[in-house]
């Protein structure tokens, strides 16, 4: 079983940065693929961005194309921590942010919410215009 706890949200505003952590507890997160959804009120989950499990030193990475260019996902293994960098805020990226965790092989898999095991409870993000 896997613990994920999401920080790091809060107000800011257009044209700011933010960085989302996502910690876990339970087990190392090196085994899994990871990644960001988020949910804007009255809308559907949506996928965010993926990072793909220990690979040796290679990570593959993927991105929505609406926070492509401005978001980042990273991973410290050491630290059982997942990242999203988030540049560039619009109020559009105004959304609860959730971090999942997932067995699945390959990236393009990690962007579809059923390729995930366990998931965290959210953290608010609110972009100011």
């Amino acid at each position: 079983q896997v613990q994920l706890v999401e920080s790091g949200g809060g107000l800011v505003q257009a044209g700011g940065s933010l960085r989302l952590s996502c910690a876990a507890s339970g087990r190392t997160l090196s085994s899994y693929g990871m990644g960001w959804f988020r949910q804007a009120p009255g809308k559907e989950r949506e996928f965010v961005a993926a990072i793909s499990r220990s690979g040796g030193s290679t990570y593959y990475v993927e991105y929505a194309g609406s926070v492509k260019g401005r978001f980042t996902i990273s991973r410290d293994n050491a630290k059982n921590t997942a990242y999203l960098q988030m540049n560039s805020l619009k109020p559009e990226d105004t959304a609860v942010y959730y971090c999942a965790a997932g067995f699945a092989h390959g990236i393009e898999v990690l962007t579809t919410e059923g390729a995930y095991n366990y998931w965290g409870q959210g953290t608010q993000v609110t972009v100011s215009s």
